[in-house]
């Protein structure tokens, strides 16, 4: 004998008081209806969700498209890059084959001030320094999705706190600035230390070296995107390397860095120059060089 659970069903027949009625009053009869039943019914329920689930993902699963085979030899190989050499303290390292080098240690040709005139910054031993009040300078090609390497030595001996030590910055597309500043026992905001986007995401660890030795960023950026009637479809992201050190980890910028506020994005062409900031300290710059990225095989 199954397990039995009560039901309550109203039964009338044609004419007449219905049966077991008393004064016009209908009576309950109870009727039994198996448990397997209703397990049957959620199993059928369960099944069904299942399924609506699975056919929600058909659609975002058709998009990976596999274009070639596992181990295809007709898939075309990467291009062959000499990969350079790196940086000592004493002497500058060698850009990849494939890089744009943006500045070698003899002049500032490939930069120039906001109005398009030659960079004023000092240019000696393989080093730009900074003037200060000459302004910020903008690399005369633009660039967008990039790998983009700098190297920078803050002032010796340190002069300033806060702030005001050693303060410069890289502006990627000129509007996504990563700060530049003498941050080895120097206390400011974390979002304002070296390697922080600035204003948005402080790093990860604090990778200063003294004042005076050479530093690196390492950084690799992906522009934002937007459509013809100036939509937002992907926001800008970066990650960021100091001195070897992992300091920002696919970050996404809300949009340009400023000073004490968060700009929302606005619709820019795909590609801007790079600028370095003149925030009136002496920093030096050396090898700077940038490599642009194309879109991974299968992105849009």
């Amino acid at each position: 004998m199954f397990p039995m659970i009560s039901a309550i069903c109203w039964r009338r027949k044609s004419g007449g008081e219905p049966p077991h009625s008393k004064g016009g009053l209908l009576m309950i009869e109870s009727v039994t209806i198996p448990t397997e039943v209703q397990f049957m019914r959620k199993i059928l329920l369960a099944v069904i969700v299942v399924l609506a689930i699975c056919a929600l993902a058909l659609p975002s699963l058709s998009q990976v498209e596999i274009k070639w085979k596992i181990h295809d030899r007709n898939r075309p190989l990467p291009p062959v890059v000499d990969p350079g050499t790196a940086s000592t303290p004493d002497a500058t390292g060698r850009a990849p084959s494939d890089a744009v080098v943006l500045f070698d240690g003899k002049d500032l040709s490939k930069w120039a001030h906001k109005d398009g005139s030659a960079a004023k910054w000092k240019v000696a031993n393989g080093y730009a320094e900074v003037v200060a009040t000459t302004g910020n300078i903008f690399s005369r090609q633009a660039f967008g999705d990039c790998q983009l390497h700098v190297e920078f030595a803050e002032p010796l001996p340190a002069k300033g706190t806060d702030q005001e030590r050693g303060n410069s910055g890289v502006y990627l597309m000129g509007l996504y600035e990563i700060q530049v500043l003498d941050s080895y026992d120097n206390k400011t905001y974390a979002d304002g230390q070296a390697a922080a986007v600035y204003g948005q995401y402080p790093p990860l660890v604090n990778a200063s070296r003294p004042p005076g030795q050479w530093q690196s960023y390492d950084i690799v950026f992906h522009g934002p995107r937007f459509d013809a009637s100036g939509k937002l479809l992907r926001p800008a992201r970066v990650t960021v390397f100091h001195n070897g050190i992992l300091v920002q980890d696919n970050v996404t910028p809300t949009g340009p860095t400023e000073h004490g506020e968060r700009p929302p994005y606005k619709p820019t062409p795909e590609k801007l120059s790079m600028a370095l900031q003149d925030h009136g300290d002496p920093v030096r710059y050396r090898n700077i060089w940038i490599r642009e990225l194309k879109p991974a095989e299968g992105e849009k």
